[in-house]
């Protein structure tokens, strides 16, 4: 099993020395990866529509402050040596296709091919409109976006023609050194798993019972022998919390005796999950939950 972490890119403790020095301890660590999340600017109100909890609310307050996600990876980038960096996820609507690709290129050459783009659609409409971008049909133009990516990324002279995006003959260079940049897909929805099977490299699953997870599994192989592609060649991940002290919902966590969590990473594994993604969660803030990535790391290491 690989494991990832999410680094402390939220909250009131974000500080260039903390992001610093929790990155090169997961370095050193032998952590596969480390990850960010993606939020622009939160509306003072909106309604509840988060897909990953029970009654629709979002797990955070809308005041916490939330770095930038691709300028987060640049600046870890920099201060590490091994950890991939992946973004969970990259909210591809929120965002011009050209753009992005050139920041993501970027990342992907200045950190030497360490880059997992885990892609999502979006769930609030109301951020979208601050920043002015359309949220009808997200799922349609999220899927020319990985379009237009994967031709500015590997053809001498892109060019794209779709219903949402239209690109001339352009030169773009660098091309980022990974051939291709590991997509990794987000979503709980059927038109998510086909998203996966035609365009993904990876499925990114999220704080969801082990019985969900297996359905979403099993619907996104379907989807991939729908198309004569081979679901083996995916890396299904799955982002849970790191909960030592049993706060958050178990089915939903890693957590409870190291016997416990063994247990539940067999589990996981028997379904075909090669990737878990940790949210740390506990006390002492950014070193507290550091100490909690170091115990568990001991832990599957034992």
């Amino acid at each position: 099993m690989d494991w990832g972490i999410h680094l402390p890119q939220l909250g009131n403790q974000v500080s260039r020395e903390s992001l610093k020095g929790f990155a090169q301890r997961l370095d050193t660590l032998g952590v596969h990866s480390g990850w960010v999340s993606d939020h622009v600017c939160w509306p003072a109100e909106f309604e509840p529509k988060y897909p990953y909890t029970d009654d629709g609310s979002f797990p955070a307050p809308n005041d916490m402050a939330w770095l930038d996600p691709l300028g987060t990876l640049l600046f870890v980038s920099a201060c590490t040596e091994n950890l991939k960096l992946g973004t969970t996820v990259l909210i591809l609507p929120y965002r011009l296709p050209v753009v992005t690709a050139k920041q993501l290129a970027t990342l992907d050459v200045l950190s030497n091919g360490r880059l997992i783009l885990g892609a999502g659609i979006g769930w609030m409409k109301e951020e979208a409109e601050v920043l002015g971008m359309p949220f009808d049909n997200r799922g349609k133009r999220s899927n020319e976006q990985l379009e237009i990516f994967l031709s500015l990324f590997t053809d001498d002279e892109p060019e794209f023609r779709g219903d949402y995006y239209q690109i001339p003959k352009v030169k773009f260079e660098p091309k980022p050194i990974q051939k291709p940049i590991p997509v990794w897909i987000g979503g709980d929805t059927p038109m998510a798993f086909r998203r996966v099977a035609r365009y993904g490299q990876g499925f990114q699953a999220a704080f969801q019972p082990l019985s969900r997870i297996r359905e979403e599994i099993d619907e996104i192989r379907q989807c991939c022998e729908n198309i004569g592609r081979d679901p083996a060649e995916l890396t299904f991940s799955v982002r849970m919390y790191l909960d030592p002290m049993g706060v958050m919902e178990k089915e939903k966590s890693l957590t409870g005796t190291p016997e416990q969590m063994q247990v539940t990473v067999a589990q996981m594994a028997s379904i075909g999950v090669s990737h878990i993604l940790l949210d740390p969660v506990a006390p002492g803030g950014i070193h507290g939950r550091l100490e909690a990535v170091e115990t568990f790391m001991e832990i599957m290491a034992g």
